[in-house]
């Protein structure tokens, strides 16, 4: 069984500019700055690119849960983590692509030579998908952006005026989590299947991994394909923390002077087996301008019952004290009213997760 942990957040962030766009192109200064915009239905939402937000969730990993993370090589216009997912747990949950070849060594080291007296290479391409899957951070209600002015004014001479986009919003988010794929690799050579060299599955295989089963991918013959598994510790242990740093993540542009909290103020947390997410409609704009945010709570009941074959376990709600109030009589009843659904705070409901998660891992 394929299972997935799916997350739901909502931020509340007020006069931020979390992900900013380059230089602005609506201001009268030549130095202004624009932050990151989408427009749907004629309306305005600002948003943070996936892109940041992994970065964030990388750098919460590393300061928060002590992760050795991946070094970067940069080669002409592309760059590559060293893409090892046995070493590394960043390239085992975020993914990567490394297009290279080595030279080929004896047993004492030595480059081996072909005819013509050069140093044999062998193709080192890897690839892997990343089993964590986000999407962006969007505003959920229509967003009006003001331009604040600001100016260098401590040199001598005239001041230097500057300018960036800052905005208030609750925003939403979400994200999937692949628990089978978390600390399991594929080393056959087909295209976007190669995660692991040879070299690495030898040396996942001699430290304590072994092999098992793919469900899905058959050879010629109709024998199923090895992936290559480590220990269920080690996979407990990335899963287990990739979720928890949702509890310490910070990050954001501006933030000297734009500090923002960007841990999640409600947060949904459930595994299921597919890989649809659920959740994604649970959080809208009200309004004739779309300007309020609401909880749909029509629509997380709608979600229990559509989705209640697929979802295993507990569903975790987590809600910040003084964030969204008006909704702890209804969240209460929807508790009450589904019995695998906990009503919690923030951290609790990521705790208790990862809890029940540990259980469920293959």
């Amino acid at each position: 069984m394929n299972l997935k942990t799916q997350g739901f957040i909502l931020l509340d962030v007020d006069v931020v500019a979390l992900n900013n766009a380059g230089k602005s192109t609506s201001s009268n200064f030549d130095n202004a700055v624009g932050t990151k915009k989408i427009y749907k239905n004629g309306r305005t939402y600002t948003y943070v690119s996936g892109q940041a937000w992994r970065f964030w969730w990388r750098e919460a990993l590393k300061v928060n849960h002590r992760w050795e993370l991946s070094p970067v090589t940069r080669d002409t216009k592309i760059a590559f983590t060293d893409a090892d997912p046995i070493r590394y747990a960043d390239d085992d949950v975020f993914g990567y692509m490394k297009a290279a070849k080595d030279i080929v060594r004896d047993d004492k080291g030595n480059p081996v030579l072909d005819k013509k007296g050069k140093e044999k290479k062998e193709d080192v391409t890897v690839t892997r998908v990343s089993p964590l899957k986000n999407s962006v951070i969007v505003s959920v209600t229509s967003v009006s952006t003001v331009e604040n002015w600001s100016s260098m004014a401590r040199q001598e001479g005239d001041s230097v005026p500057y300018s960036k986009e800052e905005y208030s919003a609750i925003m939403k988010g979400m994200f999937s989590l692949d628990l089978a794929q978390v600390g399991t690799f594929s080393s056959y050579n087909k295209t976007g299947f190669k995660n692991l060299t040879d070299k690495q599955k030898e040396t996942a295989i001699a430290n304590g991994a072994i092999e098992v089963n793919d469900p899905f991918v058959k050879t010629k013959s109709g024998e199923q394909q090895k992936l290559v598994r480590l220990e269920r510790s080690t996979r407990e242990k990335r899963i287990v923390d990739t979720i928890a740093a949702l509890k310490t993540i910070s990050g954001g542009a501006m933030q000297t002077n734009n500090m923002a909290d960007v841990t999640p103020k409600f947060i949904i947390l459930a595994t299921t087996n597919s890989g649809n997410h659920p959740f994604s409609h649970i959080a809208v704009g009200e309004g004739q301008r779309s300007e309020r945010a609401v909880l749909n709570i029509e629509g997380i009941k709608e979600v229990l019952n559509d989705y209640k074959d697929q979802i295993q376990g507990d569903v975790f709600i987590g809600k910040r004290s003084g964030f969204l109030d008006e909704y702890n009589d209804e969240l209460k009843k929807l508790a009450d009213e589904f019995e695998n659904v906990k009503l919690l705070s923030v951290n609790q409901a990521i705790d208790q997760y990862c809890k029940q998660v540990k259980t469920q891992l293959p």
